[in-house]
């Protein structure tokens, strides 16, 4: 029989918050992150607003080379990395270090570094681009710099798979445990795509909100008059161990992924099948490794973008895998409240749900003010609600059909 695999430290940097518990306090009072978009100059773009990760100045957590040498992603990822390992307690030393791995991914990586070396060669030719640019701008680079820092040497790499990225990172890692191949993984994801051309590419698919002129009323899930979901930026790592190595060190544990399911719907590139065939898969799956059923899950955290057709979609897979039960099921996107993390937001709402069990608390989806007739369950609107809870549900969706879900437990 495979090991449980436990949740013992989490970490996270946020539009909400440098770490974990500012983040999860704005959350349960319903606060919004999202913002004027501040980093360059917006004054021809449609969408002007996005999630930005505010004061961070990285040389205040890294060292000087760290913070120089080190693409905005890969600060943002190595913050929450160590966040994530000293909450855990765990201590990487010559005993224990080839069995503890990192799976830290980024679904679009260094673009902040590269977008400036593209303008160096164009201006100044190419023996002027950065001898950094390669190792500052791969997506795998935070999961090798992550590793350096800790001394972890065991499994070691990046998921990439757009918006589900570190969902599949958690997922793939407690797998790794589960087989035997690691007793403990840094798990998670981050990104930093605040910079022209990558608002510019999403707004040229009509992929944003456009409502500039009220922020924090922009990111409105599962509302009828939502247009668009909010970039924002971002990481979150949770620290996972096999439940006998954390037994054995004595390591308070916070809760259990006690399912994974993945999944693709074969269909199209930006827009999921109709009715969410794939992400009904996902959840089944993530349930059945669980070994519990629809009426076993209190909580769903959606993956709820904010977009006219991905919560129309997601609505319609939950109601083909709770039936009848997902009338009174709490379901509630936290993007509404981050803007969407990307590769980041996975392991953010991962942290989320396990707050969630641990508090008592279901967070809200706030700006939900006009009910949509296709989007007719409940969303836990606009402020927190107290309920007990023992196992959840956390969606992550991505460009290409991926589709991935954590079945998160109540450890006992």
């Amino acid at each position: 029989m495979s090991e449980r695999v436990v949740i013992t430290g989490m970490g996270a940097i946020t539009p909400l918050g440098h770490n974990v518990a500012q983040t999860w306090d704005n959350i349960v009072e319903g606060r919004c992150g999202i913002g004027p978009l501040t980093r360059f100059d917006t004054t021809d773009f449609d969408c002007r607003i996005a999630g930005e990760v505010k004061d961070f100045k990285p040389e205040e957590v890294l060292s000087f080379k760290e913070a120089k040498r080190l693409d905005r992603f890969c600060q943002l990822a190595l913050v929450a990395a160590k966040e994530a390992l000293a909450h855990s307690g765990l201590v990487i030393d010559e005993s224990n270090s080839e069995e503890i791995g990192v799976i830290m991914g980024s679904a679009v990586g260094g673009m902040i570094t590269l977008a400036e070396q593209i303008e160096v060669l164009r201006t100044k030719g190419p023996h002027r681009v950065s001898p950094f640019l390669i190792p500052m701008y791969l997506s795998d680079i935070a999961a090798g710099h992550i590793a350096i820092s800790t001394g972890a040497r065991g499994p070691n790499y990046a998921t990439v798979s757009a918006c589900a990225t570190s969902a599949h990172a958690i997922g793939e890692a407690a797998e790794i445990i589960k087989r035997g191949d690691a007793r403990a993984i840094i798990a998670g994801g981050s990104e930093a795509g605040l910079l022209p051309i990558g608002v510019a590419g999403f707004a040229a698919m009509k992929a944003l909100s456009t409502r500039n002129d009220a922020p924090q009323k922009a990111s409105r899930p599962f509302d009828r008059e939502r247009d668009g979901f909010i970039m924002a930026e971002g990481g979150g790592a949770l620290v996972l161990e096999a439940e006998s190595f954390a037994k054995a060190r004595g390591a308070q544990i916070y809760g259990e992924v006690a399912g994974y399911g993945a999944t693709d719907d074969a269909h199209h590139i930006t827009s999921p099948v109709e009715g969410g065939e794939g992400a009904v898969r996902a959840m089944r799956l993530a349930m059945k490794k669980a070994g519990v059923g629809p009426s076993d899950v209190d909580y769903v955290n959606a993956h709820g973008t904010s977009t006219p057709i991905n919560d129309k979609i997601e609505t319609a897979a939950i109601k083909a895998v709770f039936q009848e039960g997902a009338r009174s099921l709490p379901i509630s996107s936290t993007k509404s409240m981050t803007g969407h993390l990307l590769g980041a937001a996975g392991a953010v709402e991962a942290i989320f749900c396990v707050k969630a069990i641990l508090e008592g608390i279901v967070p809200p989806t706030i700006n939900y003010e006009f009910p949509d007739p296709e989007c007719d369950l409940d969303y836990v609107p606009n402020e927190a609600r107290q309920q007990a809870l023992e196992l959840t549900l956390t969606n992550s969706f991505g460009f290409g059909g991926h589709n991935a879900c954590l079945a998160i437990r109540r450890y006992r």
